[in-house]
């Protein structure tokens, strides 16, 4: 098996101007926006990849074969607009593994005539978030007003963060091809699962793409979490009440 292999299922007319990456990250936010994405566009899967640097195990489907670990990319188009999305459950198991993975996407980026990127992520502060900004990053500056007047925010573009994984090195590896980058990373707890979080996200890429979707099933998957999260508190709270009966 080869540090990464790619293999296409169909190589015709599946050119398309922007790629947008949501694989596995913190609160599953770029992951649960690129998803949502596909279904609701009807994507069709046009690629898969495979990788010694994915975690050495394999998935076991509902009729008990098992398959290898593998991302996948899947092409959308609507009203004239196409866009290729990596989407997958798996990011790589070393900091090599990262690299060489990301490489290899822009290959296939380029190869695709894909001229700008879309990195989609979580920012994590440690607490549940009532209205999630969505934080940006771009690899060139002439990117920055757009992302801006997309409702995108540069606010902790002075705390010298990092981006890690392939959202991170999408972009600067993106920037030596000339491939524009731009990274979402949607305000999320990092604590669960955060479709709140990858509802305002898909805002923002919205109107950075011009691709419009439906968003009612994401909202109903925040809607669902609020309630769980609610009954968890209100648990808590309880739990605590009882204790200081107790000592008292």
């Amino acid at each position: 098996m080869e540090h990464v292999t790619v293999t296409f299922l169909r190589d015709d007319n599946i050119d398309a101007p922007i790629l947008i990456e949501g694989l596995p990250g913190i609160g599953h936010v770029g992951k649960l926006v690129a998803d949502h994405l596909i279904y609701e566009l009807g994507g069709e899967k046009i690629g898969e990849i495979s990788s010694l640097h994915f975690p050495p195990q394999v998935v076991v489907d509902e009729q008990g074969v098992t398959h290898l670990v593998k991302n996948e990319i899947y092409r959308c188009e609507k009203d004239g607009k196409a866009a290729l999305f990596l989407v997958g459950d798996f990011q790589s198991t070393s900091a090599e593994g990262h690299y060489t993975l990301t490489e290899r996407y822009l290959d296939i980026a380029e190869d695709l005539g894909v001229g700008r990127i879309y990195a989609l992520g979580g920012y994590g502060v440690g607490h549940l978030v009532e209205s999630p900004r969505v934080l940006s990053a771009v690899n060139m500056e002439h990117l920055r007003p757009e992302v801006e007047a997309a409702g995108g925010s540069f606010e902790n573009a002075g705390n010298s963060g990092m981006i890690v994984g392939a959202s991170g090195l999408l972009l600067g590896l993106g920037e030596a091809r000339g491939i524009e980058g731009i990274c979402l990373m949607g305000e999320t707890s990092g604590y669960i699962v955060d479709p709140k979080s990858a509802d305002s996200l898909l805002t923002v890429l919205s109107h950075l793409t011009g691709i419009e979707v439906d968003h009612t099933s994401l909202q109903q998957r925040a809607e669902n979490m609020e309630q769980i999260i609610a009954k968890i508190q209100e648990a808590e709270e309880g739990k605590g009440r009882e204790e200081l009966s107790y000592i008292g």
